[in-house]
């Protein structure tokens, strides 16, 4: 028969188990990081590309895929919806959205004001 021996203990543990470990984390290694940049010209810039691309498809004769391309246009004005939404809710203010959309703030509110 061999003899079963206890498994050896972690340095900086107790026999009590894992609610007694001690705090590994390497705070050098893990300080508030910055958020990521988002590139968000690049990404408005490939989405352009996507869509352009697609209605060169349909008009090159793809008739059954209309539908899909106005279909789209619903999906980007809902989109759009929740961007400023979620602006609004972030802080900006209707004036500075209206700027960024070259319209009156009266107009952006009336557009996009009256949404849950």
């Amino acid at each position: 028969m061999t003899a079963v021996t206890a498994p050896a203990a972690i340095p900086g543990t107790t026999q009590a188990g894992s609610a007694a470990r001690k705090n590994t984390v390497n705070t050098g290694l893990t300080p508030k990081r910055p958020r990521l940049v988002v590139e968000n010209d690049a990404y408005a810039a490939f989405a352009h590309r996507i869509l352009t691309a697609y209605a060169r498809r349909i008009a090159g004769g793809d008739l059954e895929s209309l539908p899909l391309l106005t279909a789209l246009s619903a999906d980007i004005d809902t989109a759009i919806g929740q961007a400023i939404t979620g602006l609004r809710a972030f802080g900006y203010s209707w004036a500075d959205i209206a700027a960024r959309l070259s319209v009156t703030r009266q107009a952006a509110q009336q557009r996009w004001g009256a949404r849950p």
